[in-house]
């Protein structure tokens, strides 16, 4: 009898992508104009108010957001560099209105005093120093609290959607401006995964320098892994034909530049008829009309001497309508002052008093707050199935050869 020794188990199969909680929806990567428009609608809503409370509620609504639904890709891990830069610009708001103290009442509750710097009588109206208040305090916190949720929205959507794939979806009127301002937002999602593979190779090497000395070790690398980047960048482009000269007669530009320079101005004459109520009415929707219309001519006859192919285009499908639609309608909810006082979007410091929480506008920040559910889930990363290991060798005794050993076993 011959004994058989048993083999390492077969792997198991790996798969590339898992399936979202209950098995209902396969994971894929939503269109990033649905999340760029989510993301400025939100901006728009945040304009809004100076309210705390909803601006809190805001900034809790984009960091459910951006960890249920951000991939795993090392541009997608910068959200929490653009909450640092929120808290450096609320900071930066206090320290100079602290400075430049303006709108200073007799009754204000007043906290410390600064030095104060005499100004010349051209300059009235302003102070270097004296004394700060409470109010001018939670004043200019609340403004700059609106700035730091407008820089969150941004930056949740560049941690959602990969910029450099909306670039496929602008007119080719536009590749060009498109090429740029895709460049120039890519740079923070850029800077901060070099900063972070910086950071880990000196963790790997035991970098224990701290402050003013570990900045040298860490700036160097990161500017020069950014110009690196900047030069693989510019001879992809170059060897993809972008800067090119193109195939448009002279006549055709100076029409394309004449219909969107009209259309561009039409619209910003449409805007500012709608939200003046003293100008004209032609000021209002039919300028904003004729400049749309402008527009949209420009840009076809301007797409004509572009030919771009596109490999694997994005779906727009059902949750693509349903994320956008749900930031669209949020700042809908707040600009249309329906349900609720307009004076509690706005709470007044003076008297001091403890902010309301309006039940429309917080319903509009949650409906906004849908969209961590509506997107399908992201992809998972491929893992990387385990390499084969080899079966043990069948012991045997030193003294017996390997026949005799098998026959010995056998009897």
């Amino acid at each position: 009898m011959t004994r058989v020794t048993p083999g390492p188990p077969a792997p198991a199969p790996v798969s590339g992508h898992a399936p979202d909680a209950g098995g209902r929806r396969l994971p894929r990567t939503l269109h990033p104009v649905a999340w760029w428009i989510w993301a400025l609608a939100l901006a728009t809503a945040v304009s809004r108010t100076n309210n705390p409370l909803l601006l809190f509620l805001v900034l809790a609504v984009l960091g459910y957001v951006v960890s249920a639904r951000r991939t795993e890709a090392p541009w997608a891990r910068g959200f929490t560099y653009y909450l640092y830069l929120a808290l450096t610009v609320v900071a930066i708001r206090v320290l100079f209105r602290a400075v430049f103290a303006t709108g200073i009442t007799p009754h204000d509750h007043f906290l410390f005093s600064l030095p104060h710097i005499p100004t010349p009588d051209w300059y009235a109206g302003i102070q270097l120093g004296g004394p700060v208040s409470l109010e001018a305090l939670l004043s200019a916190a609340t403004d700059g609290l609106r700035l730091a949720c407008m820089l969150c929205c941004i930056g949740a959507a560049n941690t959602l959607a990969n910029p450099k794939r909306a670039l496929r979806v602008l007119p080719g009127a536009l590749h060009e401006l498109g090429v740029a301002v895709t460049v120039a937002i890519s740079v923070a999602p850029q800077l901060v995964q070099s900063v972070q593979r910086v950071a880990r190779a000196r963790r790997l090497r035991a970098g224990r320098n701290k402050g003013l000395k570990a900045l040298r070790g860490i700036v160097v690398p990161v500017l020069e892994d950014a110009l690196e980047r900047s030069l693989r960048l510019a001879a992809g482009m170059d060897s993809r034909g972008y800067g090119r000269a193109g195939t448009a007669t002279r006549g055709s530009r100076r029409v394309t530049g004449a219909l969107m320079l009209l259309g561009m101005g039409g619209l910003c004459a449409g805007a500012y008829g709608l939200l003046d109520a003293t100008t004209p009415a032609f000021l209002g929707f039919p300028a904003l009309a004729a400049g749309a219309v402008l527009c949209v001519a420009g840009l076809r006859l301007g797409g004509r001497r572009v030919s771009r192919t596109t490999y694997r285009p994005d779906p727009w499908r059902l949750p693509e309508w349903a994320v956008a639609g749900a930031g669209v309608l949020s700042a809908v909810l707040l600009f249309g002052n329906m349900g609720y006082d307009a004076a509690e979007l706005n709470p007044s410091i003076y008297p001091l008093s403890w902010p309301t929480l309006p039940l429309v506008p917080t319903f509009a920040i949650l409906l906004a707050g849908t969209a961590g559910f509506l997107a399908p889930p992201p992809t998972a990363p491929h893992p990387t199935a385990p390499p084969p290991t080899a079966p043990p060798p069948t012991a045997s005794h030193p003294s017996v050869p390997r026949r005799g050993a098998e026959r010995a076993e056998a009897t």
